[in-house]
């Protein structure tokens, strides 16, 4: 698997990976929910980025294992899709 960054040099993945999706919300219980409702019991960590200067909003890590890229790119479509996650990096 290969991304291109802003520079168009390409990563190479070596599944399973460690990965990490920048979430944002606006709270984070509403965050952890949507989290547990699309990775449900896998293990994972997740991290306090930061709020937003008013505090409408907050930004979490997420950190997990990937097995391959369909798995990568289901979580992120999930997440994306679920109502409480207004963005996903």
């Amino acid at each position: 698997m290969e991304i291109l960054n802003a520079r168009d040099e390409k990563l190479e993945l070596t599944y399973p990976c460690s990965w990490s999706y920048k979430l944002i919300a606006s709270e984070a219980e509403a965050l952890k929910k949507a989290i547990r409702d699309v990775i449900d019991e896998r293990e994972h960590k997740l991290t306090h980025s930061k709020n937003s200067k008013g505090g409408k909003y907050i930004s979490m890590n997420l950190d997990m294992l990937v097995h391959n890229e369909d798995d990568r790119n289901f979580i992120y479509q999930a997440l994306k899709a679920h109502q409480h996650i207004k963005m996903v990096l």
